[in-house]
C-alpha cells in the first residue's frame, strides 16, 4: 500500500479506472471535495487535488463491486425506452398476466437495489478504513441516495402503455429487440406477432365509436402479449393502476389516452414528442396520434379524409339518433340524457368543422419534413401554411 496524490484524471488502466471510479463515488470523495470547495461550483482543479491511495491488495475486490454496480445501474436504465440500448419492456418476461409481470419486475428491482446498496456500503467501509476516517464517517447509505429507481406501479404501467403504442406504430416490434423502425426503409418482415397500424393514424375518441381506435388496438396488443383469456383481468389491473375516472376498465383507459397519455409522453421525451397528437380543442371533438418517423406528405390529407371526416359523420348520425330519442321517448330521464348528449355532440361537431378548415390548408400544402431537423422544427413546420401562418393543429408541447 502506498499513498499517491496523483491526479484522478491521469491515465490509468481500465482496471485502475474502476478502482478510482469506486473511490470517487464513496463518502471519502464527498468529504474531501467539500473540503476543497464547499460551493456547488466544483472545479477540475478540485478533483485533481483529490489524494488517491492505491492499495493493490484490495483492488480486485473493489473493482468487482464497482463493475457490478455499473452493470446494475445500466440494466435499470436500459429497461426504459429513452435508453439507446432499450430492448423490450420488462413486463414481457413470460408472465401469464400483467399483475404477475409487475410482481416479478418489483422483486427483481428490489434485489438489484439491495445488492447495489450492499456494494456501496462495502466500498464505503473499505475506503474509510484505507483513509483512516473511521471516527469521521460511517459506511451506511440512505435509500434516497441510490440512483436506480424502484418499481412503481402507475409509472411502470404507463411505460408499458407507451411501449404498446410504440408497437402500434412500428417503432417497436414483439419480434425484434430494440428499435424496429425510426426512419429509413420500412421492413414488413420485422412484424409478425403484432402488425402495426397501416396508415400511421390512430384515433382517440371519448366514446367507443370505432374498433380500430387506440383502445381497440391496445386490447389487441394485450391479447398478443398475454393472451385472450387474461384480457379482462389485465384491463382491470391497468385501469386500477392508472386511477382515472370511468365506470369500466376500458373507460378508465380511454380517459387516460384522451387526457394524460400525451402529457406523459412529453415528459418522457422532454417536450420533444415522437408521437404527435392532432387535437381539435377542449371539446375533444377530434384527437389522433401519428408517429413522426412515419410521417409523409400525405399523412395530414389521409388523416383529414379518413378520420376527421369519418368522425364528423359519426357525430351527425349520433345527433340524429339523440333527436329521435328526444322526440319519441316518454321517459323523462332518458330524454334529459339524450338532450345533454346531443348538446355535447353538437359542440364536438362544430369544433371538428372549424378544425377541418385549418387541416384543409395543411393537407393541400403536402408539407414534407426532414427528420434531421429534429422534433421542434418539424412540429412547427407541419402546422405552418403556405402563407406562413401557424395553424395550431397539434397539441401544445
Amino acid at each position: 500500500m502506498f499513498a499517491n496524490p496523483c491526479s484522478a484524471t491521469g491515465q490509468k488502466s481500465a482496471k485502475g479506472s474502476y478502482y478510482i471510479l469506486g473511490l470517487l463515488n464513496t463518502k471519502i470523495s464527498t468529504l474531501y471535495l467539500k473540503t476543497f470547495n464547499s460551493t456547488i461550483t466544483l472545479q477540475v482543479k478540485d478533483v485533481k487535488a483529490f489524494p488517491i491511495i492505491i492499495d493493490h491488495s484490495i483492488m480486485d475486490s473493489v473493482e468487482k463491486k464497482v463493475i457490478e454496480n455499473v452493470q446494475i445501474s445500466k440494466r435499470e436504465w436500459d429497461s426504459y425506452e429513452n435508453s439507446w440500448e432499450f430492448v423490450k419492456h420488462p413486463f414481457l418476461c413470460g408472465a401469464n398476466n400483467i399483475a404477475n409481470a409487475f410482481e416479478q419486475r418489483e422483486q427483481f428491482i428490489e434485489n438489484e437495489f439491495n445488492q447495489l446498496k450492499a456494494n456501496e456500503e462495502e466500498l464505503n467501509r473499505i475506503f474509510i478504513d484505507l483513509y483512516g476516517l473511521q471516527g469521521e464517517l460511517n459506511p451506511e447509505v440512505e435509500d434516497r441516495d441510490l440512483t436506480i429507481r424502484k418499481a412503481v406501479l402507475d409509472r411502470d404501467v404507463r411505460s408499458f402503455i407507451s411501449y404498446a403504442v410504440g408497437c402500434m406504430f412500428g417503432r417497436y416490434s414483439l419480434d425484434v429487440d430494440g428499435l424496429a423502425y425510426a426512419g429509413g426503409e420500412w421492413d414488413d418482415n420485422k412484424y409478425t406477432t403484432f402488425i402495426p397500424d397501416k396508415d400511421n393514424v390512430i384515433p382517440i375518441t371519448d366514446e367507443e365509436y370505432f374498433e380500430d381506435d387506440i383502445v381497440g388496438l391496445f386490447c389487441a396488443f394485450l391479447k398478443k402479449t398475454f393472451g385472450s383469456d387474461t384480457l379482462e383481468e389485465n384491463l382491470d389491473f391497468i385501469a386500477k393502476a392508472l386511477g382515472n375516472k370511468g365506470n369500466t376498465s376500458r373507460e378508465v383507459i380511454r380517459n387516460y389516452f384522451l387526457k394524460d397519455f400525451f402529457k406523459d409522453h412529453c415528459k418522457v421525451y422532454q417536450k420533444r414528442p415522437i408521437y404527435w397528437l392532432f387535437d381539435s380543442g377542449k371539446e375533444n371533438g377530434f384527437k389522433a396520434l401519428i408517429y413522426m418517423h412515419r410521417y409523409n406528405e400525405d399523412t395530414i390529407g389521409n388523416l383529414r379524409i379518413d378520420y376527421l371526416h369519418r368522425m364528423q359523420r359519426v357525430y351527425e348520425s349520433e345527433i340524429a339518433r339523440m333527436k329521435d330519442t328526444i322526440e319519441n321517448s316518454n321517459n323523462a330521464r332518458e330524454m334529459a340524457a339524450a338532450t345533454k348528449r346531443k348538446e355535447k355532440l353538437t359542440r364536438q361537431l362544430k369544433e371538428t368543422k372549424e378544425y377541418d378548415e385549418k387541416i384543409a390548408h395543411l393537407a393541400l400544402a403536402r408539407i414534407s419534413i426532414d427528420l434531421d431537423d429534429g422534433v421542434k422544427v418539424n412540429y412547427d413546420k407541419v402546422q405552418t401554411g403556405t402563407d406562413g401562418k401557424k395553424l395550431d393543429v397539434l397539441a401544445k408541447i
